[in-house]
């Protein structure tokens, strides 16, 4: 497992994105009768924000980025690098940062990076993008994330269609010697990447016309071959064994007080699993929000859509010393703490 300490990086701003489409899970016609209220009443998720059709990830992480432009004050130019990570990229060829890049007219000396990566996406991102912050060259940074997993799930299926929303956000990054930096632990359990996945689309198992038709699993259960599936015993055992555990290196390895942060921000996966990792972890519910209720599992997105849908006045006006905890598609995971200080952080932007 990775522990490092990532110096001279300090977090500005965050920005989140939503569809304005609101779909109720008791409306969804995948339930018997009874069936809605017992997933609402596990999973805490009542309601998701869900994408019109055509529209992109990158169509939210571009909204929420034009606020906090807009809200940090920097100019366009002053930004060297960005980075785009998420499972659902706008095209094959060429990496979605580079489209996101020429939408926003960035300069031509910004570095654009794509990587794809699930649940754990955010804490991985900011990983990947403060290393390359952190020497001082390159000043200023904005990490896009996100994932309309409502595009590649099946709608017909009672067991996913339930739990997944949309979001995009957008997260600045600033070169900042006076900084606390930002703690991780990091790790990968690859052997078992079957657990969450699409059998069909990529290279190894391209898209065929078998792989495009709906076939019924269980009862209200169909599928395609292309669509996401997950095996949820496996998923559950997984999430609460290695999140606590991360959680603990974290603190034991960088000496963090416990008793000293403010937020414990965890991936959104559902409340049943959640409380058991926050009862694990001995952790006050005042100190773990939750945006399950009203946007379900957004995917990487689930962390700082959290964080400014339940906490952004907080983080709008206090110094904040956070850990948050990712853990999902890889399988994978990551903890991330940082501290910040008066962010831009505004109210969640509808598309």
């Amino acid at each position: 497992m990775a522990l490092t300490n990532i110096s001279n990086v300090t977090i500005r701003g965050i920005a989140a994105c939503v569809p304005s489409h609101v779909e109720e899970n008791l409306d969804i016609p995948v339930f018997n009768p009874g069936e809605a209220e017992r997933v609402i009443a596990q999973t805490g998720i009542e309601r998701k924000h869900v994408v019109d059709e055509g529209v992109c990830v990158s169509d939210l992480c571009v909204k929420a980025g034009e606020k906090l432009l807009a809200e940090l004050g920097w100019e366009r130019d002053s930004v060297d690098a960005i980075a785009f990570v998420s499972l659902a990229p706008d095209y094959l060829e060429p990496p979605t940062a580079c489209v996101i890049h020429g939408r926003m007219d960035f300069s031509e000396d910004c570095f654009c990076l794509d990587m794809s990566h699930g649940c754990p996406g955010w804490v991985n991102g900011l990983f990947s993008l403060a290393s390359i912050v952190s020497n001082g060259d390159i000043k200023r940074a904005i990490l896009f994330n996100g994932d309309t997993p409502t595009q590649g799930t099946s709608p017909l299926d009672k067991e996913s269609r339930p739990l997944f929303g949309d979001a995009g956000i957008a997260t600045a990054l600033e070169f900042d010697t006076t900084s606390e930096g930002l703690q991780f632990q990091l790790g990968t359990r690859g052997k078992d990447f079957k657990a969450i996945w699409k059998e069909y689309g990529g290279r190894r198992n391209p898209i065929t016309p078998e792989a495009l038709e709906y076939k019924e699993i269980g009862e209200h259960i169909v599928r395609r071959g292309i669509d996401a599936t997950m095996d949820g015993m496996s998923v559950f055992a997984f999430g609460m064994t290695m999140a606590p555990k991360s959680v603990n290196q974290l603190i034991e390895h960088f000496n963090i007080d416990k008793e000293k942060v403010d937020k414990f921000i965890f991936h959104q996966a559902n409340q049943y699993m959640n409380e058991r990792i926050r009862k694990k972890l001995k952790l006050d519910p005042s100190i773990v929000p939750y945006s399950l209720k009203d946007y379900g599992n957004t995917g990487s997105a689930s962390i700082p859509l959290t964080l400014v849908t339940q906490c952004h006045e907080e983080y709008a006006t206090k110094k904040m010393n956070t850990v948050a905890c990712a853990f999902g598609v890889g399988l994978a995971w990551g903890s991330v703490r940082f501290v910040t200080d008066k962010i831009v952080c505004p109210e969640v932007i509808l598309y």
